[in-house]
């Protein structure tokens, strides 16, 4: 990771709230963060629907700076009371309904979560944060969004931070309406904001809904693979915890209002990527090469599948200095590690509330 000593430090978290801290992003955050930041305190506030795991971060608690609330963002009472309780000068914000699968077939929920529980945690922050004379003073709120709100390229391109939103699922439609309600808080209040959009995560404690930890649980088990169509789409793959040394460097070196996207650089269609992982796997578990090809599954694609995303990461690296220290096949390497040596956290995952899902989504749909 590219070294920041010379930028200087334009926020200094001291009591930070981070939501949805049980879930894959944000428990990688806290377990980055909590050792480097020595002189702030930790609240992860998380609802704990079925893709979190308050035991990603629980050794934490160790440190004497890290607390766990389970509760709702979209609570205002609850969001107002923690205010008031731990004085916060910081809130990362990754609370949210993520799986486009999900929002397709449920777009409520999204909708309260990621536009409703957004609105409470500004107003929530404005409400404490803002002085009689209306100034703020070191206080800051980072709003950490996606790629998808940009909609999907052709073959060619990347998306800046300035290209026009385009939400295609309403997923995509929800955290659009979140970024937008974060800059409006910025521009009507003066709210102290930074936000961040990023390209697909992939790492430890992902749940086993999204495409890389489900093909490496269904090899294991010798399951279908589920591809959509022919698997053909373009992701950009950014490893978790890069993501989270760039939020780090987003929340305390950049200017206010900036937005910065933040891209792995590493493009592959869904098969190219199903291939690696099958081949990492089998080579881990000593079958022979390719013995896990058979299990590729072609399925029905998904409703508005957008073609391809990818981010223009130079302002980042230009700016703030920051670049990905994992290509994407170390950074497999290091997650199919994680995922066999952690096998017992997959069978965690693999409840009836997931077997239910997983039936409707890719098998029965």
């Amino acid at each position: 990771m590219s070294d920041s000593s010379d930028l200087p430090v334009l926020h200094a978290p001291r009591s930070v709230l981070v939501t949805g801290g049980a879930g894959f992003i944000g428990s990688n955050f806290l377990r980055y963060a909590v050792p480097r930041m020595t002189e702030a305190r930790f609240v992860n506030l998380d609802l704990v629907t079925y893709a979190g795991r308050p035991e990603n971060t629980a050794h934490l608690a160790e440190t004497g700076r890290y607390s766990f609330v389970r509760g709702d963002i979209a609570d205002p009472d609850l969001v107002r009371a923690l205010f008031d309780q731990h004085g916060f000068t910081t809130v990362v914000h990754f609370a949210a309904e993520s799986h486009v699968d999900r929002s397709i077939m449920d777009p409520m929920e999204f909708v309260r979560t990621n536009v409703l529980g957004t609105t409470v945690l500004l107003d929530s922050a404005r409400k404490a944060w803002r002085r009689d004379d209306g100034s703020f003073g070191d206080v800051r709120f980072h709003h950490v969004s996606t790629d998808e709100v940009f909609g999907a390229l052709g073959p060619e391109g990347l998306f800046r931070a300035s290209t026009p939103y385009d939400p295609r699922s309403p997923y995509a439609a929800s955290k659009a309406g979140s970024d937008h309600l974060v800059r409006a808080y910025a521009h009507t209040y003066g709210l102290p904001v930074v936000l961040s959009n990023s390209s697909n995560n992939y790492g430890p404690f992902q749940f086993p809904e999204k495409l890389i930890p489900l093909v490496i649980r269904n090899i294991l088990r010798r399951d279908p693979v589920p591809v959509y169509g022919k698997g053909l789409n373009v992701r950009d793959w950014l490893f978790v915890e890069d993501h989270c040394s760039a939020i780090e460097r987003i929340l305390t070196r950049a200017a206010d209002r900036a937005t910065y996207l933040v891209s792995g650089g590493e493009e592959r269609t869904n098969i190219e990527l199903v291939h690696t992982l099958i081949e990492l796997v089998d080579a881990e578990l000593d079958r022979s090469p390719g013995a896990s090809r058979d299990l590729i599954q072609f399925v029905t694609d998904r409703p508005g599948h957008d073609f391809r995303y990818a981010l223009d990461g130079s302002p980042l690296s230009n700016d703030l200095g920051w670049r990905p220290s994992r290509d994407l096949k170390q950074g497999l390497r290091d997650t199919v590690a994680w995922y066999l040596e952690h096998r017992e956290w997959l069978e965690k995952a693999d409840d009836d509330r997931f077997r239910s899902y997983y039936q409707r989504q890719y098998q029965g749909r």
